[in-house]
């Protein structure tokens, strides 16, 4: 583990990949208050969804550079309500998540993640892909209250989304 204190720096991809409805921001489309390259314009009186977002990159001093949302064109995130891992896409680049310093690394993640009963899920707009240790496999739109089940056959994992 380093001590490692990382900063978001140049970075700004969380403020266009996902919502902020205090803001009337829409998901996909950049804060009207960011300054690119510099962050938030807004800092100090952000939104309280703001506040509480964290990005792995920041959190995981194991996350090599390679990670950084700016540069990996994702941002890995815990899902709301659980302890599964989010990697949230942008969709100017649906397919940056399936390259070669990542998706090892990811499949990794989503086996151990499944022996807890948590997920690796990849979001590109709004459709949703479960990262299997041997695939993946498409979810479409998840919505308000759909659970994700995972389900082992032997030493195979598949899941089934329960619709609310």
């Amino acid at each position: 583990m380093s001590d490692l204190i990382r900063t978001c720096g140049s970075c700004t991809l969380c403020c266009k990949l996902f919502p902020v409805p205090d803001l009337g921001k829409p998901a996909g489309t950049w804060c009207r208050h960011i300054a690119q390259g510099r962050g938030c314009g807004i800092h100090a009186t952000r939104p309280d969804l703001c506040r509480a977002f964290w990005c792995q990159w920041i959190e995981n001093p194991d996350l090599g550079p390679e990670w950084k949302p700016e540069k990996a064109k994702f941002v890995l995130s815990i899902y709301p309500g659980s302890q599964s891992l989010a990697v949230t896409v942008d969709p100017a680049y649906p397919a940056s998540w399936r390259g070669d310093a990542y998706l090892p690394s990811l499949r990794r993640w989503a086996r151990a993640a499944m022996e807890d009963k948590e997920f690796v899920i990849v979001f590109v707009g709004d459709d949703a892909t479960i990262i299997l240790p041997e695939g993946e496999k498409p979810l479409g739109r998840l919505g308000p209250g759909d659970k994700i089940v995972g389900l082992r056959r032997g030493n195979a994992f598949d899941v089934a989304v329960r619709r609310a």
